[in-house]
């Protein structure tokens, strides 16, 4: 049977995307991710917490392979990116819902929200979109407030200053506890203001997860276990 002509003309754009394109992760030609650097962003989950206390679980340290494969995603549109990341995501989702399970108490996962500038630049969110490509619902209990600067050079007060009043919750979010998850954690900063945003509206807040958590120092390579404005 002959191949329909608009699916053949969809063939030729997607040959024509990975013969233009360079692996994420190392620059080599005609791929948008070797098989190499695919390797080297499955997770490597490390825990750390915010300044105000609050657990999170990151899939891998924000370094070396996966920081270049997180920035191509937020700042150069290769959102097919986001299936193999939301891959390594999926893995500390999973720890995530099994610690519910053994308490019965299962959660909503609430993306840490993206700023209108930020979404009119990408047009999309990319909390929501690795929540997606990692097989889970994300339930929007959190939009962006106000202005904010870029976080980029900011000690801890300062981010933590720059984020405050930068979210609002949804009217009568209710219901089961959440779990906040956004792509980048560095200070924690912004974790902190969305947990306390939602606490004020009712919502308990149990912990949170991030793709990849800035190492601090020491840390990178050792532990077991927010770059640019939303």
């Amino acid at each position: 049977m002959p191949s329909h002509p608009h699916a053949h003309a969809i063939g030729v754009e997607v040959l024509a995307l990975l013969l233009a394109a360079t692996c994420a992760g190392c620059d080599r030609p005609e791929t948008l991710l070797c098989d190499a650097c695919r390797q080297s962003i499955r997770a490597a989950p490390l825990v750390r917490r915010t300044p105000a206390g609050l657990l999170v679980r990151a899939a891998m340290p924000f370094e070396s392979i996966a920081a270049r494969c997180i920035r191509r995603l937020k700042d150069d549109g290769e959102t097919m990116l986001a299936r193999p990341l939301g891959a390594a995501l999926r893995e500390v989702l999973a720890v995530v819902d099994e610690e519910q399970a053994a308490i019965d108490d299962p959660v909503r996962l609430v993306p840490i929200p993206t700023s209108r500038s930020a979404f009119r630049r990408r047009g999309y969110r990319v909390p929501e979109l690795l929540i997606r490509r990692a097989g889970s619902v994300a339930d929007r209990l959190l939009v962006s407030a106000g202005r904010r600067t870029d976080q980029r050079g900011l000690d801890s007060a300062s981010r933590a200053e720059n984020v405050r009043g930068s979210m609002r919750s949804r009217p009568k979010p209710g219901g089961r506890a959440v779990v906040l998850v956004d792509d980048v954690v560095t200070s924690g900063a912004t974790f902190d203001e969305a947990a306390r945003t939602l606490r004020d509206a009712g919502v308990r807040v149990v912990s949170a997860v991030a793709l990849a958590a800035t190492p601090r120092l020491g840390e990178r390579n050792a532990n077991p276990s927010e770059t640019r404005s939303k």
